[in-house]
């Protein structure tokens, strides 16, 4: 711990406002240490993990937190704030701060002694210690475990301590990588280790973990037993502050409980027969539980990773009512925790749960889009216009003529397209009750293709199949019958509901409004294809890749998803793509026309952009959009309406799904088509760099931006601030 961090990576009287202005300046502090390489592309690396999940905990505590490239060994700064900064925990803002830095490939025994660290802090003598600390030096030495935190955070012992004390201090110290893995030297109970054993040294895969609590006397009821698993996006954090939470707790119940951590450092797994023998299952997590069907036929309570650290008694509470009632909720996952392996808290709202859903359809559908778009455009191009006409390229099919070569790349990419309504509501089914969803979401997405009903009905077939399979999980099911629920049980009656509703209740209403919505897309002209195509626009510019994006994305992608889409439909694709090519070439332009307006990171970074948005990735543009988003995304949205709108005036048509400029063969109007784009391109530039130009000129004035003021931050250089 002692090269991770100094005395120069504290900050006693952090000034900072916000989690933004506060990460520059920790982050400013290991620039100048020599551990990040890039400022601006390590903020971004931060804001990108920010955006997943807060990292405010109750108590007081902000552990902003990211695996990057721009770092160059693991590092920790700390900062202490009077006012507190809001990092988004249930409870307020937080006055104790770790920026936490990981690179790319961090080894195993350094991100154990940050795992180590994030395991302390659930002790509050450890963080009232950090409170108290009154020089940079005492609080580094604190946090690497060189001084106990006795030494602060209970000034009135007495100088001498005895061997009790000593003994007490070793456990709440920080301990080095060796001992991080298991109880330290003055523990006078066993706890489960950071991957899963608590006997003192790292625990091996398949190695028996020892419980939380001693074992009981002979003439003792044995006590409840509970295994959990803990993980989070970047594995280095919350994974491990959960499981001490969830240990802590434990030993507090009176209960086993033994946790297996997920993280960065790789796990240990749980040994078989500790599975075995526990009587119930909690996951804390917010990526999807490695070799999940290990903890078949437990109750399980499934929830987020904050669930774990914020109220653990409540989930070993939770998880000892289940087993009472005798609730199994595997392999027939509980309703609470199975979206899409989840992301994000219990809490979560059911608009939040219903987007999860869709979008996991959406996901998996669009490479079948892809791929059987561009086969359909590739055969248009080869064979010509009357290549849908073609026979069966199995009954004539000639090897020298390219006419049959188009009929065939056509004839696939059309079989290709009929997967995509069974695909899509399989796996919004899945989204929902996990794989036993699977079976009668296919078969729901099917019929809802047979009936016409096309994506609407895949949309509700998804839906209604992943909800008939939680109903049916939730009716008590004896033991003996337990193995073949998720085998024969459910798909067949599941498969049999959703049968039923689809071509007898719903099938029919839904192919209509299907038919509607096609007829109204046909029909749009004029005015009102000029505004559809700008609202497209700002929708694709908004949030460059996420849920916004996806939205506008999904809407195009579907109405071309049939082998003889209507002109209107490839006119809004052709939008969509054209929009969403903006951003990114547009920042690539700014760094090239006005390079002194953006750091040697950005323009960097602006070179890459080239090839990005030529290849219709608007990601390409989110380290600009992340490091100054008050003038980057307002820039690139104003650009995107350009383009979309006038796409849609410019009737440009686009039968291909995606490939940037490299399917302008494939496009109407190809020449319009770059106009719009190079139209919308130029400004988003003016407006970046105007924008940009106003804020240097301030900065020239003696006017510095107070995100840098509050940072401790060198004097502006006309450099971007995270807004």
């Amino acid at each position: 711990m002692s090269e991770m961090i100094g005395a120069d990576l504290v900050d006693l009287d952090l000034s900072a406002d916000t989690k933004e202005a506060a990460a520059r300046a920790l982050a400013a502090r290991m620039v100048a240490r020599g551990r990040v390489t890039d400022l601006e592309g390590f903020l971004a690396d931060v804001a990108a993990r920010e955006a997943q999940m807060p990292t405010g905990l109750d108590g007081g505590i902000g552990i902003p937190h990211c695996r990057s490239a721009h770092v160059t060994e693991p590092t920790l700064a700390f900062g202490r704030s009077a006012a507190g900064i809001d990092f988004g925990a249930p409870d307020g803002p937080a006055d104790l701060v770790f920026l936490i830095a990981a690179p790319a490939g961090a080894d195993d025994a350094h991100l154990t002694i940050l795992s180590s660290l994030a395991r302390k802090l659930m002790d509050a003598e450890f963080t009232a210690a950090l409170r108290a600390a009154d020089t940079a030096e005492t609080a580094a030495a604190l946090i690497r475990g060189d001084e106990p935190p006795t030494a602060q955070g209970a000034r009135t012992a007495p100088a001498s301590a005895t061997g009790e004390t000593a003994g007490a201090s070793e456990d709440t110290a920080v301990v080095p990588a060796a001992a991080s893995a298991g109880t330290t030297a003055g523990s006078t109970a066993p706890t489960a280790a950071t991957g899963a054993g608590g006997s003192g040294t790292p625990a091996e895969p398949g190695t028996p973990v020892e419980p939380s609590t001693p074992a009981p006397a002979p003439d003792e009821p044995r006590p409840f037993r509970i295994v959990a698993v803990t993980s989070c996006p970047t594995g280095i954090a919350h994974t491990y502050m959960a499981a001490e939470s969830l240990e802590n707790a434990g030993r507090e119940a009176g209960v086993e409980l033994v946790v297996e951590t997920q993280g960065s450092a790789g796990f240990a797994r749980l040994d078989p027969a500790v599975i075995s023998a526990a009587d119930g299952v909690i996951l804390a997590h917010d990526v999807p539980v490695r070799d999940k069907d290990r903890f078949t036929g437990k109750p399980t309570v499934d929830v987020g990773v904050k669930a774990g650290i914020n109220r653990p008694a409540e989930l070993i509470a939770e998880v000892r009512e289940k087993a009472a009632r005798g609730e199994v909720s595997a392999p027939a996952h509980a309703p609470a925790g199975t979206p899409v392996e989840r992301a994000g808290d219990a809490t979560e709202g059911y608009g939040t749960k219903l987007r999860t859903w869709l979008m996991s359809g959406v996901s998996y559908m669009v490479p079948f889009v892809a791929a059987g778009g561009l086969l359909i455009a590739l055969g248009f191009a080869i064979g010509g216009w009357q290549v849908n006409k073609a026979p069966s390229v199995m009954d004539h099919f000639v090897w020298t003529q390219t006419d049959s070569w188009g009929a065939l790349l056509f004839q696939i990419g059309g079989v290709a397209f009929k997967f995509l309504v069974p695909v899509l509501a399989g796996y919004i089914a899945y989204g929902m009750a996990d794989r036993p969803g699977l079976v009668p979401g296919f078969v729901g997405g099917a019929i809802a293709l047979d009936a016409g009903a096309g994506f609407l009905g895949g949309l509700a077939a998804g839906l209604i199949a992943g909800g008939v399979v939680l109903a049916i999980q939730r009716v008590p099911i004896p033991a003996v019958l337990r193995g073949i629920m998720p085998v024969v049980v459910i798909p067949l009656v599941s498969s049999a509901v959703i049968g039923f509703l689809m071509l007898v209740v719903i099938g029919k209403p839904i192919a209509s409004a299907q038919k509607g919505l096609t007829d109204w897309l046909s029909g749009l002209t004029g005015t009102n294809a000029v505004l559809l195509g700008a609202l497209l626009g700002l929708m694709m510019c908004f949030d460059l890749g996420g849920p916004v994006n996806k939205v506008a994305y999904a809407f195009a992608t579907a109405g071309i998803a049939v082998t003889d889409p209507s002109d209107s439909a490839m006119q809004i694709m052709a939008a969509v793509m054209a929009a969403g090519m903006v951003p990114p070439l547009a920042m690539a332009l700014a760094t090239t026309v006005r390079g002194r307006l953006f750091t040697p990171a950005e323009r960097e970074n602006g070179k890459a952009a080239w090839v990005l948005g030529a290849s219709f990735i608007s990601e390409g543009a989110i380290p600009f959009a992340a490091a100054d988003p008050l003038r980057v995304i307002p820039s690139a949205m104003a650009g995107g309406a350009l383009t979309g709108a006038l796409s849609m005036a410019f009737g440009a048509t686009l039968r291909a799904p995606h490939g940037g400029v490299f399917v302008v063969p494939l496009i109407g109007s190809p020449l319009l088509y770059l106009v719009a784009i190079a139209a919308g391109v130029c400004v988003t530039t003016a407006l970046v760099v105007l924008l940009k130009g106003m804020r240097g000129q301030a900065s020239e004035s003696g006017t510095t931006g107070p995100a840098a003021q509050e940072a401790g931050a060198p004097k502006d250089t006309g450099q971007p601030v995270a807004a």
